[in-house]
């Protein structure tokens, strides 16, 4: 029999006292019945909108941050026209302006009080293969931990439900120099348990390969054979980081995943081959329709990865994949894969660029999720 982590515990004693239980129970009998549903007639309006998840991707100029400089112009402009906000006012926000959505999927740039420095540490990420120091939100600050108590109760007290982090502070977890992975391994630890303080089942951390976004091809070899012996390397260290990630997740009850975010896992084979090698039920795919590196990939790659794929998805419109000839982002097509697989779990809406506003954008892409589910 496998034990259970003490903070799994502490975590649903916390929820159950801000009032989330119940709610998050609902949600899951909800959820289980929607999907049962999809097979056998149509979903109402409800039950649809019940599968949506709001992300903090769209309106990302909207959130205070802390040491990034002064707003553009743009920026500014949508603040005036959408508000201002904070995590903590994220599940306000989303009633207002898209009613109906009560999950949330939260992205780790955007957390912490940018008033309180205390809750900031600088760290040097990876960049286009090059150092780039930045000031990252600490989940392991006093001051943090607060701050993240605070944001389940607002999220419990608001009636909705945290089910996802998209996460980008773990770098360097198929890194060859274990030393730097290792470090990534324990920040993402870190951030697993804010996670299970927040109630998420997933959280999804990136790849990462030395070098930036760019995954390794093959090259010449002495045999007469092209070969990669580069990338073989970084799948082994990276399939070592997501096994302990996974081990660990099933401690604290949030499943650690892996999404079509650049590097290695910008080819749905590699994601495939990480999967069936660790090969643990706390390791599964959150893809997104859209950060794929051709356009055949957009149905292709989604199709390869969707038997990984279980709880979370991100639904992305991205003008990147629009030619004179053909929108190739077709949101509907890849809504209407999910549904082959009989996907049970939260959409998420992320619209990332196109010819309207993030949250006109993403209203938009919400009718085009609802019309295909």
């Amino acid at each position: 029999m496998r034990t259970r982590h003490p903070s799994t515990t502490d975590r649903r004693d916390f929820l159950m006292k801000a009032g989330l239980g119940v709610a998050a129970a609902g949600t899951l009998l909800s959820d289980s019945l929607s999907a049962q549903a999809s097979v056998a007639r149509q979903l109402t309006d409800t039950e649809k909108l019940s599968r949506l998840a709001m992300t903090c991707w769209p309106q990302r100029h909207l959130f205070k941050s802390y040491g990034r400089g002064t707003p553009n112009e743009e920026t500014i402009g949508l603040r005036k026209k959408y508000g201002e906000i904070t995590m903590h006012d994220l599940p306000k926000w989303t009633k207002d302006y898209f009613p109906g959505i009560y999950h949330l999927d939260l992205w780790s740039d955007v957390f912490g009080d940018p008033a309180e420095t205390a809750q900031y540490t600088e760290t040097t990420i990876e960049r286009n293969g090059k150092p780039f120091t930045m000031r990252r939100w600490d989940p392991s600050a006093p001051a943090s931990k607060k701050w993240v108590e605070k944001l389940a109760a607002i999220i419990a007290n608001e009636k909705f439900v945290c089910q996802h982090l998209s996460n980008n502070a773990p770098q360097f977890l198929a890194d060859p120099d274990d030393t730097r992975r290792k470090e990534g391994i324990r920040v993402a630890k870190l951030w697993m348990d804010t996670a299970a303080i927040l109630g998420a089942k997933t959280m999804r951390a990136n790849t990462g390969t030395a070098g930036g976004r760019i995954m390794p091809e093959a090259e010449d070899h002495s045999t007469g054979y092209p070969k990669n012996e580069k990338i073989v390397v970084f799948l082994k260290k990276c399939i070592e980081s997501f096994r302990e990630l996974a081990e660990y997740g099933e401690k604290v009850g949030v499943k650690i995943t892996i999404e079509n975010h650049w590097g290695l896992c910008a080819n749905p084979m590699n994601i495939r081959i990480i999967m069936d090698e660790v090969n643990h039920p706390y390791c599964e795919c959150t893809p997104d329709f859209c950060n794929w590196e051709n356009e055949y990939h957009l149905f292709h790659g989604l199709e390869a990865v969707m038997p990984y794929t279980h709880t979370h998805v991100h639904a992305k419109y991205w003008d990147r994949w629009k030619t004179p000839e053909k929108d190739w982002n077709d949101v509907g097509r890849s809504v209407r894969i999910l549904n082959a697989h009989r996907f049970k779990g939260t959409i998420a809406l992320e619209w990332e660029n196109g010819p309207m506003d993030g949250i006109e954008g993403t209203k938009w892409l919400m009718k085009e999720v609802l019309a295909a589910l």
